[in-house]
């Protein structure tokens, strides 16, 4: 379970190390605004599944899933709405201070986390990369001599079996163990309808089983120097979601898809680190070495209908094949000088990404990757001087990149008379992209042609990106009585690329074919502070200079014989604003009762000239707001704890997130916008006498709101859809 931080953390005077900062300092007096979710608070919601879902707890943050599976989040308005997987997102997320390089790593399985802690606004001085809108770290229960174990069981409907648990050792007096793990299966949620009539609707597109195991094994220093070691592997067997097409007339929860759009999912994630703490001197040294890995292999009905527009020529499905590793290194160094801290960092990286994207229509011969019909988007690919007398079926693009980073960076902390102190940060980073792949068509005698669109020469080729960017924070804070007001200022980018979709011709890998990074450059201005010994109050207003925000641009693309698809690219606007203000508070009336209430004002708004960027114009982008980015968002939990007199405790839970409406991508088209709803979570639970056992009733999205959760063009306009009500009980054990 994940819940918000207990408001005893935020009132209490011991010091509190924020694992997402990196610094051993009281969360009330951080020159910025950073939200803390922790596991089994009382009160605790229903288990979260995966990453994106800590969203639905945050006021001002987002969560995009692409493709059914790859997430993005959007922090006070800034990020991409991307389901490529070459890339960054724009929030660095973070696994037990380990990077996620790609959308396809975070949207994660969650089990035994500790707490999940959300920086607001850009990032890159305290550790890890660097980021344009904020950091997402996430921290697992880590082995302790006091560590606790449990068992947890949950059923419900849609098949729902939900079992998770966790066990520690200790073996000697500094060395000690854990081991977690976590099954979810789950049939389908959505309800498959039948819109042709003849094209049956299979039941299980959409269905959840996934798994994953960690260990971790601490060992303690007889001098002072710990290493921590964890690894992990995770497995995704389902199939994946399937988008709705907007041309269908079809009920809340329902999509419609025929047999060729169901596909296997066969994606495995792995990885290791290696954690080394220590005091060296006067200074306190931390290292972090670590290996992530993953196989991916997954599709779904591209076009979200069984024959769009009752065509069935128009019929068109895709699948992935991706491969991933990245090595990373990171070592940090902190001291004092008096009242004043200074923290130095290096880290470097390399991975390597290799994926095959095919597109093809009807059913799928894998050992020609050949359709039962030809897909609607060949065609166009062939150019001038084909390379069979066939018909061009299908498409396969094959794209491979090496990325190498390096930087430098500081945070020190000036103490001015122990009321004032400033912060200044930097960071120096390197950056080198290498790219190259091809794209081609395969027509019916088998024959294979590299795409040419308009003659302007075969889709192959290669490509380097090389580029250092400084970027750094300034704040400047003063204890007022018990609080803290701030003023900061802080600049970060998210990295430039290659566009890993449908190669056409020989542009791709020019520059021309390239976006670049976008930068960011935030102001603030906040205030903590208790309310007396029961409330806390958090305060900031904002502004974002948003210079070359990469978005997704949709462009029309017409077929020989007349039809129209939209083919998709990552490309860069001219610029954006978003500014806004934000206040939590969080408020304990009783000793039995907990609330907390955060509320987000955000306006933001794309600045396009008149000059035409590579995809689109002027008319089409300027004015309009940036994706994911509600006007209003907020948040209203409580939980209430009641000793019985049997020796046992009642325990209720509940939790609700209201966002206005929002658009879907940049081009503000209000059919490719989501009206506002409201998220409404509850858990009913009692604690047997002992605090062993404990037994609970729990419901999602208990107003079954029907949402979209990420669009694209194509044929038409396809959303990925929301899961709806769902309802469970569960058993947990701890011991």
């Amino acid at each position: 379970m994940i819940a918000f931080a207990a408001l005893g953390m935020l009132l209490a005077d011991d010091i509190i190390t924020v694992t997402g900062t990196k610094l051993d300092a009281p969360l009330s007096e951080l020159p910025m605004s950073v939200d803390v979710l922790s596991a089994d608070e009382p009160g605790g919601l229903a288990p979260l599944n995966a990453a994106e879902e800590i969203s639905e707890r945050l006021a001002g943050v987002e969560a995009a899933v692409a493709n059914g599976t790859q997430v993005a989040f959007q922090i006070r308005g800034i990020g991409a709405v991307d389901h490529q997987a070459l890339t960054p997102t724009a929030a660095a997320v973070y696994v037990d201070g380990v990077f996620m390089a790609t959308n396809v790593q975070t949207g994660f399985l969650l089990y035994d986390i500790d707490r999940a802690e959300v920086l607001k606004g850009p990032q890159g001085t305290l550790y890890g990369r660097n980021a344009s809108s904020g950091a997402v770290n996430f921290e697992t229960v880590r082995p302790s001599a006091d560590q606790s174990g449990y068992l947890r069981l949950a059923l419900g409907n849609f098949g729902l079996i939900d079992s998770a648990g966790a066990i520690g050792a200790s073996f000697s007096d500094r060395v000690h163990g854990r081991l977690a793990g976590r099954l979810l299966r789950r049939d389908a949620v959505l309800d498959n309808v039948i819109t042709d009539a003849g094209v049956p609707a299979p039941d299980d597109a959409g269905e959840r089983e996934e798994y994953g195991l960690r260990g971790s094994l601490l060992v303690e220093g007889a001098t002072g120097w710990d290493t921590l070691v964890r690894a992990h592997w995770e497995q995704d067997s389902g199939i994946n979601a399937a988008p709705r097409n907007d041309s269908l007339d079809i009920g809340d929860h329902e999509i419609s898809i025929g047999p060729d759009g169901i596909q296997d999912t066969d994606s495995s994630f792995w990885g290791g680190s290696f954690e080394v703490t220590g005091q060296h001197g006067e200074w306190e040294i931390f290292s972090l070495t670590a290996y992530e890995a993953y196989d991916q292999n997954y599709g779904f009905d591209f076009d979200g209908a069984p024959a769009p527009f009752g065509n069935p020529n128009l019929n068109a499905n895709l699948s992935y094949d991706r491969e991933f590793w990245q090595l990373s290194q990171e070592v940090r160094g902190q001291r004092q000088f008096g009242d004043h801290r200074v923290m130095i960092g290096v880290t470097a990286s390399t991975d390597d990404f290799d994926q095959d994207y095919l597109i093809w229509c009807g059913n799928l011969d894998p050992e020609t990757l050949l359709g039962s019909c030809p897909y609607v988007g060949a065609p166009g690919r062939v150019g001038p001087t084909p390379a069979s007398p066939g018909t061009p079926l299908s498409l396969l693009t094959r794209i491979e990149q090496a990325r190498d980073t390096a930087a430098f960076f500081t945070h020190n902390e000036i103490a001015f008379g122990g009321l004032t102190t400033l912060t200044l940060g930097g960071r120096l980073t390197w950056e080198r992209i290498e790219g190259e792949g091809f794209g081609i068509h395969i027509f019916d005698d088998g024959t294979r042609g590299f795409n040419n669109r308009d003659g302007l020469g075969p889709a192959m080729g290669s490509n380097v990106i090389e580029d250092t960017r400084f970027t750094g924070n300034a704040a400047l804070s003063r204890q007022i009585g018990t609080g803290t007001a701030y003023l900061a200022i802080s600049s970060g980018y998210k990295s430039g690329g290659f566009n890993g979709e449908v190669q056409n011709n020989a542009t791709h890998f020019a520059d021309e074919g390239l976006f670049g990074a976008e930068t960011v450059t935030a102001y603030e201005a906040g205030f903590k502070s208790p309310l007396g010994a029961t409330a806390f109050l958090n305060a900031a207003i904002f502004y974002q200079d948003y210079a070359d925000p990469q978005a997704r641009i949709f462009v029309n693309f017409t077929q020989p014989n007349g039809d129209t698809i939209t083919s998709n690219s990552l490309s860069n606007l001219d610029e954006a604003t978003s500014y806004g203000a934000e206040l939590s508070l969080d408020w304990q009336p009783t000793p039995a009762l907990d609330l907390r209430a955060g509320l987000v004002l955000l306006e933001t708004e794309i600045h396009q000239g008149t000059e035409a960027v590579p995809t689109g114009n002027a008319d089409t982008f300027d004015g309009n707001p940036l994706p994911f980015a509600p006007e209003v968002s907020a948040t209203l939990s409580g939980s209430y704890t009641k000793p019985l007199d049997n020796g046992g405790t009642l325990i209720l839970g509940g939790h609700a997130k209201y966002r206005s409406e929002f658009h879907l991508d940049a081009e503000g088209l209000t059919a490719r916008s989501q009206d506002g709803y409201t998220i409404l979570d509850a858990k009913a639970a009692y604690r047997l006498p002992g605090e062993k056992l404990t037994l609970s009733l729990f419901g999602r999205n208990l107003l079954d709101e029907d949402y979209a959760v990420s669009g694209y063009g194509f044929i038409g306009y396809n959303t990925f859809r929301s899961a709806p009500r769902t309802w469970g009980v569960e058993a947990r054990l701890n011991f």
